[in-house]
């Protein structure tokens, strides 16, 4: 049977060196098998799609499905009361330090079931669906024991199956130290992060490694072991990196390939010439940025002068970052950080797949995955421009609305 044919629309193929946003106005798109067949100007039509079942759009506005590359939606219970004392004067470090932060979390997550985990994270995953989300990083790293760790990442795996969205999974056991390691974070390493890395690897639980390089969790050279061992998987690496202080994380992340170094607020000339050399994506994290209250902004220029790909994500997390609005998020990426709207999109497309290692989606192109947005707006710039609104009319989802 032939494929469906989306028609009366415009479209936004975040195509580069296709004009503004790859913008294309009285479009259509053509889809077969869960696959983008043929995309252009309505006019162009090819004959061989004129007999396909048509679904028209009403002139709407259709960007490639948005994704959401760096979350933490998998966890248990709260940091609320975290949230009153840093408005109360704490720091982020100050929390951590007295026992807070991710491991007031950690005991949370690990307390809870695999069905309320479970529960709670598609909760979150609903709001960013509701939004235009049809891919879903998730991150474990909230567990710090083996069997926790593994839990976090069946949970993950299960909102695929409970969902119309591609999940894809990261393995962060270096997360923190936990409480019970507290002072001997090479012993965690060696006792509980690498072989529940590799128990995890074995279940076919993990698509790609992350760490958290800094002063309150750990060092680049406590970092690098942890990359040799997913090296030695053949697992992908990615990193939280100069969020905080700038340790060389970036840098050593780009060395070890990482398909992307996240946060970056404290990132300095050598981190970027190096994630430039090496095609590392900048994954910028404004909710965290806004909750924390930070000064110090990520050197957005100096990354857009070195050429390397600016993309956006949520964070969302229950201390950091508890936002579950994928549209906010690009809101905050233009107003704190400066983004342009263009940059906003292609930061939530094009560079949210790269920074994943998908080569088949944020594009609307011939081959790509049929995942679309479909938006109730006239300029794709409405998009990056309004606050607390969703124009989502309808989400497609492998060709499927």
């Amino acid at each position: 049977m032939p494929g469906t044919l989306f028609t009366d629309l415009s479209f936004c193929s975040m195509l580069p060196d296709h004009g503004p946003y790859g913008l294309v106005r009285h479009g259509a798109i053509a889809a077969d098998g869960g696959r983008i067949a043929w995309v252009g100007p309505e006019d162009e039509l090819p004959t061989d799609y004129v007999g396909w079942r048509r679904a028209p759009q009403g002139g709407r506005l259709v960007t490639p499905g948005l994704i959401d590359c760096h979350t933490h939606v998998v966890f248990g219970g709260n940091r609320a009361r975290e949230f009153e004392m840093r408005l109360e004067g704490a720091s982020y470090e100050e929390i951590a330090r007295v026992g807070g932060g991710i491991v007031s979390t950690v005991t949370a997550t690990r307390a809870a079931s695999e069905d309320t985990l479970l529960a709670d994270a598609l909760r979150r995953a609903d709001a960013l669906i509701a939004e235009g989300v049809t891919t879903l990083e998730v991150k474990s790293g909230y567990g710090l024991d083996m069997d926790t760790e593994l839990r976090m990442l069946r949970v993950a795996h299960r909102i695929a199956e409970a969902r119309p969205v591609t999940v894809k999974t990261t393995f962060l056991g270096a997360h923190a130290v936990p409480a019970e390691y507290g002072g001997r974070a090479d012993a965690y390493l060696d006792e509980v992060c690498i072989p529940a890395l590799r128990a995890a690897h074995a279940e076919g639980l993990v698509d790609a490694v992350d760490g958290f390089c800094e002063g309150i969790a750990f060092s680049p050279a406590q970092i690098a072991r942890v990359f040799d061992a997913a090296a030695e998987l053949g697992l992908p690496v990615k990193l939280h990196a100069e969020q905080l202080s700038d340790l060389g994380g970036a840098k050593l992340a780009a060395e070890h390939g990482a398909i992307s170094a996240d946060h970056l607020e404290y990132l300095g000339p050598d981190g970027i010439a190096a994630m430039a050399a090496s095609g590392t994506v900048a994954v910028l994290l404004p909710g965290a940025f806004y909750t924390l209250r930070e000064t110090q902004l990520p050197p957005v220029q100096a990354l857009r002068d070195a050429g390397v790909p600016i993309a956006l994500a949520t964070d969302c997390n229950p201390g950091s970052s508890p936002l579950t609005s994928i549209l906010l998020t690009m809101n905050m990426g233009a107003t704190l950080f400066r983004l342009t709207p263009e940059e906003a999109l292609a930061g939530v497309t094009r560079n949210a797949a790269r920074a994943l290692g998908l080569t088949d989606r944020g594009v609307i192109a011939p081959g790509m995955r049929a995942d679309l947005a479909v938006w109730d707006v006239a300029l794709p710039a409405e998009l990056t421009y309004r606050i607390g609104f969703n124009p989502l009319h309808a989400r497609i989802f492998g060709g499927e609305a």
